[in-house]
């Protein structure tokens, strides 16, 4: 079984009752360590790039996956997801949008900027249980990035 102890793991959630059964279903899958939850775009683009209050973040190219939201306040999920792919340094960084838009549009302006996925938040608690574990089990546990 992998270490993921030295792994980094951005959930950009502004709903905090959905990052809390996001990080749920992550522990149940014994992947929840170093777990950070950005509230919104600004955030999370801070987090990503170390700034502001993260200026002495480790490198980015220690995290694993975002999992992205894309209604966020402040900065869109969309431009945060944009400003990651267009940046050398953090273009290889997987990016899963998680979100509650089943809109066509929303899905391709996603794979447009470069999104590694797209999943629609399951309504049902079981369903988005079961749901973001998978994803997560994904993303973390099987995928081996570039880096």
């Amino acid at each position: 079984m992998k270490d993921y102890n030295n792994t980094e793991i951005l959930i950009v959630e502004d709903n905090p009752h959905d990052a809390e059964l996001f990080i749920r279903a992550l522990k149940k899958k014994n992947l929840a360590n170093n777990i950070y939850v950005a509230v919104n775009g600004e955030e999370a683009h801070s987090f990503i790039f170390s700034k502001g209050e993260f200026v002495n973040r480790r490198n980015s190219k220690s995290l694993k996956v975002v999992f992205l939201d894309l209604k966020l306040p402040k900065i869109s999920g969309l431009q945060v997801l944009k400003e990651i792919k267009n940046n050398q340094g953090t273009a290889q960084t997987p990016v899963v949008v998680v979100s509650s838009s089943a809109e066509y549009t929303d899905i391709k302006k996603a794979y447009d900027l470069g999104a590694n996925g797209y999943v629609v938040k399951p309504l049902d608690f079981n369903d988005f249980q079961t749901t973001m574990s998978a994803a997560g089990f994904y993303w973390i546990g099987v995928n081996e990035p570039p880096m």
